[in-house]
């Protein structure tokens, strides 16, 4: 016998997180050898410059576009050897998180899901430009997350 009361039902945000991978796309992939063939002669060591940038979209009830974007940019002081853009995406949805904590979760979750895709294009395409592959460090992005929080919080409106 089931029993039909409603009262002691558990309301549906009380389920589980969980996120599911709708789709994974590069959406912008520029790589620049400005100064080859001489950039490719071994020398001095490089200064690597490299950014980060995590952005998010709503799509839909429970579906966001996130979006990695890398700068890395190598050169020496007479000539820039390369310098590489990728803007990564992935189509994500999210269920059972709490609307309060959704932003931090899309945030943090999911660029940490794209990002050892977007470093395995970014070294791909470093070789394939005649250097050794740029082999990107794991990114935190929960301190990326707080440090980008704590930045717009010092911003004046």
């Amino acid at each position: 016998m089931t029993d039909t009361n409603d009262a002691g039902a558990q309301p549906q945000a009380d389920a589980a997180p969980g996120m599911n991978i709708l789709g994974q796309y590069i959406k912008d992939l520029s790589f620049e050898n400005p100064n080859s063939p001489r950039s490719l002669a071994q020398g001095e060591q490089p200064k690597l410059d490299i950014n980060v940038n995590v952005t998010a979209q709503p799509l839909g009830e429970n579906q966001f576009e996130v979006v990695i974007k890398l700068d890395a940019k190598a050169a020496r002081p007479d000539l820039v050897m390369f310098n590489v853009e990728l803007v990564y995406a992935g189509l994500f949805r999210i269920t059972g998180v709490p609307q309060e904590h959704m932003h931090p979760f899309v945030m943090i979750e999911c660029p940490r899901m794209l990002f050892p895709f977007a470093r395995n294009i970014l070294a791909e395409a470093t070789r394939n430009g005649g250097f050794p592959p740029l082999l990107l460090d794991p990114i935190d992005f929960a301190q990326l997350y707080r440090q980008n929080m704590a930045q717009q919080q010092v911003k004046p409106n």
